[in-house]
């Protein structure tokens, strides 16, 4: 383990072990402080960041992207010093956190035993809505998590999720797409974070006008198993409670080879994340290379980086 990567696993532990322990009030001024100093830096993310905003809010000038970065800094502490003290929050408080639209699109899917896949953005606090779920509506649920170095911190992140009632399967390493499908087919719940590809070989979309590519595994999941695909989009208002909205289901279209269906049902959900990203961009925590144009070359066959 390199020196970087044992101040940044000591740094999230701290956080874990301190910032939970912390009056509500301390934490939120914590945080914002803390997002404002990032943002006045402009280090790589904020400045990423803001680039990705110019995508999302088109003709948007300099001063405009400025202000929608700042939000963006401070919504995404927001994030972490909610998650840092989430394991510590009260049933009731996690109930009151989050207050959902539409929900019923889930409790309806839930109801029929037919398995439902909830696909979402990188917005606002999706821990919370997670804990939310297997609080409020007594539902354990699956997800997947990238594997992060060094080791002992994503031990430490499933270890998090895990306490808040979620069954956490590696990104890779493992066979998470096989027991993804069996948890849909039993009826169960999973819950993916969507908008980004890890794999490098995922669905072209367009994405506000611009060439992208977002996972198949939502959509061949619900293909697969006849499960529910529900996106999900979440934003924060000026109140403590998080706001979420429940869209409607996307339907597995009924002709076409199985790499149409998907492309057809990738495009749909992302349309579903830019509908809820439009309407609160500086809630959407994107602060890496998204867009085909964005992305660095990678290296042909042989040839080294």
């Amino acid at each position: 383990m390199s020196a970087q990567e044992r101040l940044t696993d000591a740094l999230y532990g701290l956080g874990w072990s301190t910032v939970k322990k912390l009056p509500e009030s301390v934490a939120v001024r914590l945080g914002r402080t803390v997002a404002d100093l990032a943002w006045k830096r402009r280090g790589k993310g904020v400045r990423r960041l803001e680039s990705n905003y110019a995508r999302v809010v088109p003709g948007a000038g300099p001063e405009r992207l400025a202000e929608l970065s700042r939000a963006g800094m401070r919504s995404y502490l927001r994030y972490w010093m909610e998650s840092f003290r989430l394991p510590a929050w009260s049933t009731d408080r996690v109930r009151e956190g989050f207050v959902p639209k539409d929900v019923h699109h889930l409790t309806d899917g839930i109801a029929a035993g037919r398995g439902v896949v909830l696909a979402l953005p990188h917005m606002a606090n999706w821990d919370l809505a997670g804990a939310w779920v297997t609080t409020e509506l007594g539902t354990p649920f699956t997800t997947v998590a990238e594997r992060l170095k060094p080791e002992t911190l994503y031990d430490r992140f499933v270890a998090y999720r895990e306490g808040l009632g979620m069954e956490v399967l590696p990104h890779s390493g493992g066979n998470a797409f096989g027991t993804l499908a069996r948890r849909l087919r039993d009826g169960g719940l999973v819950c993916l974070v969507a908008e980004r590809d890890l794999s490098a070989s995922g669905v072209e979309v367009e994405f506000f006008g611009a060439a992208a590519r977002m996972p198949a595994g939502p959509a061949l999941l619900a293909q697969q198993t006849g499960a529910l695909l529900l996106p999900v989009t979440l934003w924060y208002d000026d109140s403590p409670v998080m706001q979420g909205r429940v869209h409607p289901p996307i339907e597995v279209p009924g002709t076409g080879t199985r790499a149409e269906k998907t492309s057809v049902m990738t495009q749909a959900l992302a349309d579903a994340f830019a509908t809820g990203i439009a309407d609160h961009p500086e809630d959407w925590h994107m602060l890496q290379r998204l867009w085909l144009a964005d992305l660095e070359p990678r290296p042909a066959d042989g040839d080294t980086a």
